[in-house]
C-alpha cells in the first residue's frame, strides 16, 4: 500500500514496513519508537506501534489507560507536516501479550474458541508459554507479521502503511527475532513451524529494520555495538542508531579546553556577572567555574563515545534531552527532529 501524504525516497528507509526498536534499559527506546510512530504519521501514514514487554509504556507515554489486546487509536499525525491538508496518518497502539496471542493462534489454526478458553482457564497456555520460551517469541512476531501484512479485504482488520515494534533491550533482540533458532527442536513441522518460517522471511526482508537507541555512555554504546554485531551474524537487517537525550553544548571547544585546564577567566567571568546584576561572591564563582569543568569532562566522555558511534558505520540520529520531561508535546518534538533528519 502506498503511504498517504508523501513519497518513501525522502527518507533514509524507503519500503520499511517494520521498524523494529531496540536498546539497553535506561535508553528511553520505547520513547524513540513512539516518536518514530508519530513521525511516519505524520508524513501521513497510518502507524501501528506495538510493544510486546508487558510494561503498558506505550499508554504512559500517550496518557491513555492500559491498552487491552486489541488495537486502539492514541495519536493523530499534524496535517501540517504531511504536507497536504487533510492527509496526516494515525497511530494505534496494541500491547501483544503471548497468553492472548496463542489464544488467536489456536483459534485461527485449530479452531478451539470455547475449548481455548478452558485451556486458558487451566494454566495450560501460562504452561506452555513458560516451559517453551521459544514458542513465546514466535507468537510474539507472528501477531507482528500479521499485521504488516494484513489483506485489506479482511473483514474488520484495518491496514498499516507501516508497523513500528518496541522490541526487548539489546541484550536478548537477536534471541527475540530468530525465531527459527529458538523453535529449533520443539517443532520441525506444522503450523508452528510454518508461522516461524514466514516471520523470519520478513525479519529477514528489505521491510524490515531494526534501529538500536543509545545514550552517550560506556555501557549503552557498547552493548549497542554487540547488538549490531550479534544481528549481523544472525542475517538480520540493522538500521540506524538513535543517540538519544544529548545535551545542549554550553561551551565551544576554546572555552571547554579552559574550563578543563581550570584557565576559564575569573575576572572577566565576574565581570559579565556585574553587568547582569548579579551579586558577585568568591563562592558563586568558585561553584560556576567548577560546573563548567565538570560539564567539558562530561562532554571529553561523550565526544569519545560518538567517536566509538562513528566507527560502527551506521545511520545516526540525534534526539535531545527534553527539560520538562517526555509527554505528547514531547513526543511531537521528538518527532520532528527525526523527520528533518531523515529517519521517517
Amino acid at each position: 500500500m502506498s503511504p498517504r501524504g508523501s513519497t518513501d525516497h525522502s527518507t533514509d528507509w524507503p519500503g520499511v514496513r517494520l521498524h523494529v526498536v531496540t536498546g539497553k534499559g535506561g535508553t528511553g527506546k520505547s520513547t524513540v519508537a513512539a516518536s518514530l510512530a508519530l513521525a511516519l504519521a505524520s508524513r501521513g501514514k497510518h502507524v501501528l506501534l506495538c510493544e510486546v514487554e508487558g510494561r503498558q509504556g506505550i499508554a504512559q507515554l500517550f496518557d491513555v489507560p492500559p491498552l487491552p489486546y486489541a488495537e486502539r487509536r492514541v495519536a493523530h499525525g499534524p496535517d501540517s507536516a504531511a504536507g497536504q491538508p487533510g492527509q496526516a496518518g494515525d497511530v494505534y497502539a496494541l500491547a501483544i501479550d503471548p497468553e492472548s496471542a496463542l489464544m488467536e493462534y489456536l483459534s485461527m489454526y485449530y479452531r478451539l474458541g470455547r475449548a481455548g478458553k478452558l485451556l486458558d482457564r487451566f494454566g495450560v497456555i501460562d504452561f506452555a508459554t513458560t516451559i517453551a520460551p521459544g514458542v513465546r517469541d514466535v507468537l510474539l512476531t507472528g501477531k507482528v507479521y500479521e499485521a504488516v501484512h494484513r489483506n485489506r479485504r479482511g473483514k474488520n482488520h484495518r491496514q498499516y502503511d507501516a508497523v513500528v515494534l518496541d522490541a526487548p533491550p539489546t541484550g536478548r533482540i537477536a534471541q527475540f527475532l530468530d525465531v527459527n533458532s529458538e523453535l529449533a527442536g520443539l517443532a520441525k513441522v506444522g503450523p508452528l513451524r510454518s508461522q516461524a518460517d514466514n516471520v523470519m522471511s520478513l525479519l529477514r526482508s528489505r521491510l524490515t529494520t531494526v534501529h538500536l537507541v543509545t545514550v552517550l555512555e560506556d555501557m549503552p554504546v557498547q552493548e549497542t555495538a554487540d547488538g549490531i554485531a550479534e544481528l549481523h551474524r544472525s542475517g538480520l537487517p540493522v538500521g540506524g542508531v538513535v543517540v538519544n537525550q544529548v545535551r545542549s553544548r554550553a561551551l565551544d571547544d576554546e572555552d571547554r579546553e579552559q574550563a578543563m585546564a581550570g584557565s576559564l577567566p575569573r575576572e572577566a567571568i565576574e565581570t559579565d556577572l556585574v553587568k547582569a546584576g548579579v551579586d558577585v561572591t568568591p563562592q558563586l564563582v568558585d561553584g560556576l567555574l567548577q560546573e563548567a569543568r565538570e560539564h567539558a569532562e562530561r562532554r571529553a566522555l561523550e565526544d569519545s563515545q560518538r567517536a566509538r558511534i562513528a566507527a560502527l558505520d551506521v545511520p545516526t540520529y540525534d534526539l535531545g534531552r527534553l527539560p520538562d520531561g517526555i509527554d505528547l508535546g514531547g513526543l511531537y518534538e521528538l518527532a520532528a527532529d527525526l523527520i528533518d533528519q531523515g529517519m521517517a
